[in-house]
């Protein structure tokens, strides 16, 4: 069975020998876009590209006002911290993520706590959280304190796997009681929408990736959107090493950090943000022969969730148990066709063993299971 399938993704990607999970493809402007930024000399962090870049994916969200970032890690830090995580703080995110989002938060000296996700979104379960919050959580003068710790919860940072929206609406309702802020890492998830308003508009503030195996990329880069002018300004402010505004002068009135994305990297993403929509269309037809080829073989491939328009960045299957899953990965790497699981779960890690982690039987299970399969897109 698992020949069949290395043929048949062969098959999708017939000009390669080597099959990558993801790699980025440029078709546009690039070079002319940044050839442009050479000429110009302005090639650091202020440039007519850094701006074009923010108001043109400020206008796609659909948010007032973006942010631009050397990485995606950078924007979910600063947004923390623009969200009011402090040191000794807890951030609730979910343990089947990549390690930046745990990492972001260690960063401030917070601690995360990690809940249970969907089986349908592989993302943060409203079910889980609404239960920790029900047992484990109580408000005090405004604040959400747990229990257990009695530290201060206060942010929430759910995260959209692979693309799939997870039920944020229910996740943003729960915040919002709770008086918990929302972050959402939604550094995979460019082009997807949930209930027709796009990942990322639903908490106080969103984050994306650019990173070399994203739908688009700077070879780095990320974002920060948001709609509240006060946390725009702030984030341009802490990225840009807080220096005051000056002709000649050196003044900075804070410890803030050097996060701004170089007009270089900007100029090859707005060649890139030009072919995003075909590269959505292309990503879609994969993820319908994919849907096609795996039902014949009984083999569960990840749809986009209810009320969801996903990138499918990454596509996904979900083998029967561990050993069919190592069997796949092997026969599958073994042939020049490169395939992953998913990440080792967070609360797993050395780094955070020490965490407090509810019931985690769905992350348990996917872990087990899921398997990412070449994504690019295809010529």
């Amino acid at each position: 069975m698992y020949n069949d399938i290395v043929s048949f993704i062969q098959n999708l990607y017939p000009h390669k020998s080597t099959i990558s999970l993801h790699e980025p493809l440029f078709i546009g402007n690039e070079k002319i876009y940044v050839n442009e930024c050479i000429d110009s000399s302005f090639v650091s962090s202020v440039g007519h590209y850094v701006d074009r870049f923010e108001k043109e994916f400020a206008e796609y969200t659909g948010s007032r006002y973006a942010i631009a970032t050397v990485n995606g890690t950078a924007a979910l830090h600063i947004s923390l911290i623009l969200a009011g995580v402090a040191r000794d703080d807890e951030v609730i995110t979910q343990p089947l993520t990549f390690i930046a989002t745990a990492n972001a938060i260690s960063y401030i000296g917070a601690k995360p706590i990690f809940l249970d996700v969907d089986l349908e979104t592989m993302g943060l379960s409203p079910d889980a959280l609404k239960h920790f919050l029900e047992q484990k959580c109580v408000i005090t003068e405004g604040r959400c304190i747990n229990r257990t710790t009695l530290k201060t919860i206060k942010a929430c940072v759910p995260m959209h796997t692979f693309g799939h929206p997870c039920r944020i609406d229910e996740i943003k309702e729960l915040c919002d009681k709770w008086h918990i802020a929302l972050v959402e890492d939604a550094a995979e998830s460019l082009g997807s929408t949930y209930k027709n308003k796009h990942t990322g508009t639903f908490g106080k503030l969103g984050t994306f990736s650019f990173n070399g195996n994203k739908i688009i990329t700077s070879g780095g880069g990320g974002v920060i959107i948001t709609d509240d002018e006060t946390l725009a300004l702030r984030a341009k402010h802490l990225t840009t090493t807080a220096k005051v505004p000056h002709k000649w002068e050196y003044i900075h009135d804070e410890i803030a950090y050097n996060y701004r994305l170089p007009n270089l990297n900007a100029a090859l993403l707005c060649a890139q943000f030009e072919q995003l929509e075909v590269f959505l269309k292309n990503k879609r037809e994969l993820s319908g022969e994919y849907q096609e080829f795996f039902a014949s073989h009984d083999i569960a491939f990840v749809e986009e969730p209810k009320n969801s328009q996903s990138n499918y960045w990454l596509n996904a299957v979900i083998l029967k148990d561990k050993n069919q899953r190592d069997e796949f990965l092997q026969c599958t790497n073994d042939n020049s066709v490169m395939t992953r699981p998913v990440w080792a779960l967070m609360n797993k890690l050395e780094l955070f063993k020490d965490c407090q982690c509810e019931d985690l039987t769905n992350a348990l299970w996917l872990e087990e299971r899921v398997v990412n399969l070449p994504s690019g897109v295809r010529l």
